[in-house]
């Protein structure tokens, strides 16, 4: 298996953390991956995605073919109590194509674990590794494509599809909305994502602005908080 255990933060979610979950949020927005894959997203963990030789990607880093081969090393870093050592969880990655998408047509699944739990890390000890890691090829032309991953809580009640309950499933197009709401999976954690395209676009593809992070809830408050302490020092 390509899967490698994981790194997991246990710590608080400080100021900084609030504030890069809601870039993130921000940009899964202005990506269109809310609401054309995801309904909703509102993550309890920051997953943080790090590439050999790349580093801690941004949300929706532009990424080469060649920068996404190796299996990236992921961390979680908990806002909240929804997301606690013990816990069991499903980790997916899927090819959304380029934003403006229409995702009726299904995903490519480019990643998919089951029964993967946080102890002192990420562990894939007892995981089913139903597709190792597949690392992104966009065809020639067809545009930036967006790979989205997400970490699910998975529940005991959780019931895979006879299809996707073996490992060694080769990557493959399928309703990945249908397999989270047909396996009772839930809720969703976490989740980050990468771009990656193959040549020039042939393609028109939907236009977005960039997220001016300043504008955050989170960012005006950690001005707020330096304007209200410089001032209590001044006087």
């Amino acid at each position: 298996s390509l899967l490698t255990a994981i790194p997991f933060v246990s710590s608080q979610a400080s100021n900084n953390t609030v504030l890069e979950l809601e870039v993130v949020e921000a940009n899964f927005q202005n990506a269109g991956i809310v609401p054309a894959l995801l309904a909703s997203f509102n993550p309890g963990a920051l997953l943080t995605v790090s590439f050999a030789g790349v580093g801690d990607i941004t949300p929706g880093q532009n990424l080469t073919i060649d920068q996404v081969k190796p299996t990236p090393q992921i961390v979680v870093t908990p806002a909240n109590g929804s997301v606690s050592l013990g816990s069991v969880f499903t980790l997916a990655m899927v090819d959304a194509g380029p934003v403006g998408f229409d995702e009726s047509q299904g995903q490519t699944r480019h990643w998919l674990a089951n029964n993967v739990t946080l102890d002192s890390s990420l562990s894939f000890t007892s995981a089913v590794n139903i597709t190792d890691y597949a690392s992104p090829f966009p065809a020639a032309g067809s545009g930036s494509h967006r790979y989205v991953i997400l970490l699910y809580s998975q529940p005991a009640s959780f019931t895979p599809p006879a299809n996707l309950s073996t490992p060694g499933v080769p990557v493959s197009a399928y309703d990945f909305n249908s397999y989270v709401q047909t396996t009772g999976l839930g809720p969703l954690v976490a989740g980050n994502y990468i771009q990656v395209e193959q040549g020039v676009s042939t393609i028109s593809v939907s236009a977005t602005s960039a997220v001016e992070t300043s504008t955050l809830p989170a960012a005006k408050s950690l001005t707020s908080s330096k304007s209200s302490s410089t001032s209590g020092t001044s006087s």
